[in-house]
């Protein structure tokens, strides 16, 4: 069972990344969804600056620990992505085009949200 759900913790940790970094275009169709994904990307800067472990990290390191494993070694992004998924030659244009992308989808996100509101809810009719 423990493997199972360590796997499991995998699985979310990795659409807790895609989310962090691509979150901002859903609130493009769902305006509230910005704010919790604002708490997310803070979180996740959080983690990677000081020396806080992230909680999905924490978890994954308890379901080794029940299988008789360590802990991750250097970390979920160290151990799944770096030199797998990015290699670390990438890393800071990765880091810049993450940026570039939730700033772009938060002006998309906030300009999709001053048009639904400049347009009129009702329509004048003639004759």
């Amino acid at each position: 069972m423990a493997h199972f759900l360590a796997d499991v913790t995998v699985a979310v940790h990795i659409i807790a990344l895609l989310f962090i970094g691509l979150g901002g275009f859903l609130a493009w169709r769902w305006p509230k969804v910005a704010f919790v994904h604002i708490f997310f990307a803070l979180w996740g800067v959080l983690v990677n600056i000081a020396p806080i472990q992230c909680p999905l990290t924490a978890a994954e390191n308890y379901f080794r620990h029940q299988q008789n494993l360590g802990d991750l070694p250097g970390g979920f992004n160290a151990y799944y992505l770096y030199d797998t998924v990015v290699p670390r030659s990438l890393l800071p244009a990765v880091a810049v085009i993450a940026l570039a992308l939730m700033i772009f989808s938060y002006i998309g996100a906030y300009l999709r949200w001053r048009h639904r509101h400049d347009t009129p809810t009702h329509r004048v009719r003639l004759g």
